[in-house]
């Protein structure tokens, strides 16, 4: 009997395979394969299911045995973690290889959609702004604390930092003019990186139909565009618009129990820079609502009223992802509600 389902235990170096037949038998079981052997192994093998984690390289590797005529499956590792342990003690790499290869089979399992090269691209922008964002507040936070050494206390805000910064350096005694004047110079540094990566995200905003479309919906810019549609593609892999806003995390977690229902508050699951810039176009959606007459604006009033500030900025969150999901799924046949 052929093998049906493989699963594989992703590394840098060192790979665990672990195949089966329709009746579960093990019919492959390699706990230490080399990475340049990897390819060579799973191209021998007649069309199967493959399983992977999806972690780093996993879409490469999914990519390659696509290309051999595989079908494969990347679910998230937390997915995978109950059939790890059922039954058995310790973790090894051909324990992780079995239960994927376990987790893949079952019929209510979740899978993650395989990115092309051309997504992953245009996220390594996302990526690497963001993480030149991160660097510029730090490098602020850490001009705001020495200077804070000399009397000098400054407000959280950037460009104040910025401007004060610049007014009392001739002020600082020694080393500490030339070290506030470094880290003024890595600031305007790392400012002119943002501004060259917002201009590629421009570039890649109006160069993609599902980005333009994605930004007809009200708080959705550019940024948050071409994010969605690097992550999701056309999100064929999610059923509802419902469980795209879940996998973001802008849903309730439920604690229900006894025919008794009880939601706490969002579960924050998946990607946190996504759910971020949706809340953060949430908040000007509220903030320009109160001078607009359209559905959503009064919508968004009305519960402003009814439940507060930020869980009314939650529930537009939640409420654009499910129209984000729609402009994907329909395409050209989306039309704005009224």
């Amino acid at each position: 009997m052929a093998i049906i389902a493989t699963g594989i235990d992703l590394a840098k170096n060192v790979f665990a395979v672990h195949g089966v037949n329709v009746g579960g038998a093990v019919l492959l079981r390699q706990p230490k394969v080399s990475r340049a052997k990897l390819g060579v192994l799973i191209a021998a093998l007649p069309p199967t299911v493959i399983g992977m984690e999806a972690c780093s390289g996993a879409h490469y590797w999914a990519r390659l045995f696509q290309t051999h005529g595989h079908t494969v499956r990347l679910m998230a590792p937390k997915l995978v973690t109950p059939y790890r342990m059922t039954g058995k003690r310790g973790k090894n790499d051909a324990a992780d290889a079995a239960a994927i290869c376990e987790a893949m089979q079952r019929p209510n399992m979740r899978f993650v959609p395989v990115k092309t090269e051309e997504q992953q691209s245009r996220l390594m922008v996302h990526r690497a702004r963001q993480g030149f964002v991160t660097e510029r507040t730090a490098c602020i936070n850490r001009i705001r604390g020495l200077l804070s050494e000399f009397g000098i206390v400054l407000p959280l805000k950037a460009e104040v930092v910025r401007q004060e910064a610049r007014n009392h350096l001739e002020d600082l005694p020694g080393y500490a003019n030339l070290v506030i004047g470094d880290l003024l110079s890595e600031v305007a540094h790392l400012d002119e990186r943002v501004k060259q990566y917002d201009k590629h995200i421009h570039a890649m905003a109006h160069d993609c139909t599902a980005a333009q479309q994605l930004m007809q919906l009200m708080g959705v810019g550019e940024t948050t565009a071409t994010a969605i549609v690097a992550m999701v593609g056309n999100a064929s892999e999610f059923t509802c618009g419902r469980q795209f806003a879940a996998w973001i995390g802008l849903v309730p977690g439920q604690y229900s129990s006894g025919g008794k229902a009880r939601l706490g508050r969002i579960t924050k699951a998946g990607d946190p820079y996504l759910r971020s810039l949706l809340v953060m176009g949430a908040r000007s959606v509220l903030n320009a609502a109160k001078c607009k007459t359209d559905s959503l604006s009064r919508w968004a009033v009305a519960v402003e009223a009814r439940r507060g500030y930020w869980k009314t900025v939650v529930a537009i969150a939640a409420k654009n992802a499910r129209m984000c999901w729609a402009v994907l799924s329909r395409g050209e046949s989306f039309k704005l509600p009224a």
